[in-house]
């Protein structure tokens, strides 16, 4: 199977399946002397560790991970990188693959069972092998390793996600707080909104059903001059990077698909003369203007599909070509939005450590880049 690494320079390989005895990832391009240690990395992990709450997959996982390579104490007696490939494990502990025995030859209509089978001849059909979601625990460690680097040479930079819809329910932007994120199993920053999602999200699994969601991205601290034009263009590496993750349908940045309904006066972000550089007054650009990073914040949105592993009958057919029926059993993620944003927020950081050190690698410093200052209030649409 191809195409399982991704970015330029800081560049991430990942493997193993969800039933697999472990899944990790490779990272290369790490530059040496940046402070990496296993509990760095463990934080994100368990932002996205299953069976948190009644409102996702009940499988245990600890997800530990381990650094297998890469890292050495410098002398000062701190583990750092040491610009060799950094390589990260994890393994899986709580795998019931006879869950899956009923479904060996039959397709989940909406997931990749008939897909994978057409193109490979053969399919893990034990949680979906590499479709399944189990393979995002790879790239939030991998995102920790990026969080590591973007942390060495922006202090002040900084990715965070928020699911900001479930289903028909969209979150209230006047009562926005991130404090709020962590604070509640939704990772909403709506604390109005808890009451909702819980009582609608209650239905939604007793129903044996599944719901959809959207997150929203938002990078702050990053200097204007990230990115390229024309084909190494920061948004359309964020959103290839952000389609890339299980279940996600459609990504858009600042405005998005809002934007087709503007006018050209609401669309421009205008500008003033502020001490540091320019002011922007609204950021419908989403942090990014022909490709390359304004200063202002990244903000960037995805819509993540309800799972398509559900209790309710659906109708399909089996490998033989048969008409029948599917109903499918196990452990899965009524909302498998709420668990896409910390790898949503891996991969965003994943694509920006690969913007900095592109950056660098075309002559470019940190000297010649630019933290445009923006208004306190939040001017995303």
């Amino acid at each position: 199977m191809s195409h399982n690494s991704f970015g330029h320079l800081f560049r991430v390989t990942s493997w193993g399946e969800s039933h697999g005895p472990a899944l990790g990832c490779v990272v290369d391009g790490v530059p040496p002397g940046i402070p990496l240690t296993e509990e760095m990395l463990q934080v994100w992990l368990d932002r996205r560790r299953p069976g948190q709450s009644r409102f996702t997959t009940q499988r245990q996982e600890p997800d530990k991970v381990r650094i297998l390579s890469g890292v050495f104490p410098d002398e000062a007696g701190r583990q750092v990188t040491t610009g060799t490939p950094v390589s990260l494990m994890i393994e899986n502990v709580d795998q019931r693959s006879k869950d899956y025995s009923e479904i060996r030859d039959k397709f989940r209509p909406g997931h990749a069972d008939y897909t994978y089978l057409a193109k490979y001849g053969i399919r893990d059909y034990r949680g979906g092998g590499r479709s399944s979601a189990r393979e995002t625990a790879a790239r939030v460690a991998a995102g920790g390793v990026a969080r590591a680097v973007l942390g060495h040479y922006l202090p002040e930079a900084r990715v965070r996600g928020a699911l900001v819809q479930m289903g028909p329910h969209i979150v209230d932007r006047t009562r926005w707080d991130w404090a709020e994120v962590d604070r509640n199993p939704f990772f909403t920053p709506d604390p109005g909104s808890v009451a909702t999602y819980t009582e609608f999200l209650d239905g939604v699994r007793k129903a044996g059903s599944s719901t959809g969601a959207v997150i929203e991205l938002v990078a702050s601290g990053i200097p204007a001059g990230l990115g390229a034009p024309v084909y190494g263009k920061l948004d359309a590496e964020l959103a290839g990077a952000l389609m890339s993750i299980n279940a996600v349908k459609g990504v858009e940045i600042g405005a998005g698909f809002s934007a087709a309904a503007l006018s050209g006066e609401a669309n421009a972000d205008e500008m003033r003369a502020g001490n540091d550089g320019p002011v922007f007054l609204s950021n419908a650009a989403g942090g990014i203007l022909g490709g390359i990073s304004s200063g202002q914040d990244i903000v960037a949105r995805f819509a993540v599909k309800p799972t398509s592993s559900i209790l309710s009958p659906r109708r399909t057919i089996d490998r033989h070509g048969r008409e029948t029926e599917i109903v499918t059993k196990g452990r899965h993620d009524p909302c498998v939005g709420i668990r896409a944003v910390p790898v949503g927020e891996a991969m965003m950081a994943c694509v920006l450590a690969d913007a900095l050190l592109r950056h660098f690698g075309q002559g470019g410093s940190l000297a010649n880049l630019a933290l445009s200052p923006v208004p306190d209030e939040r001017t995303t649409p």
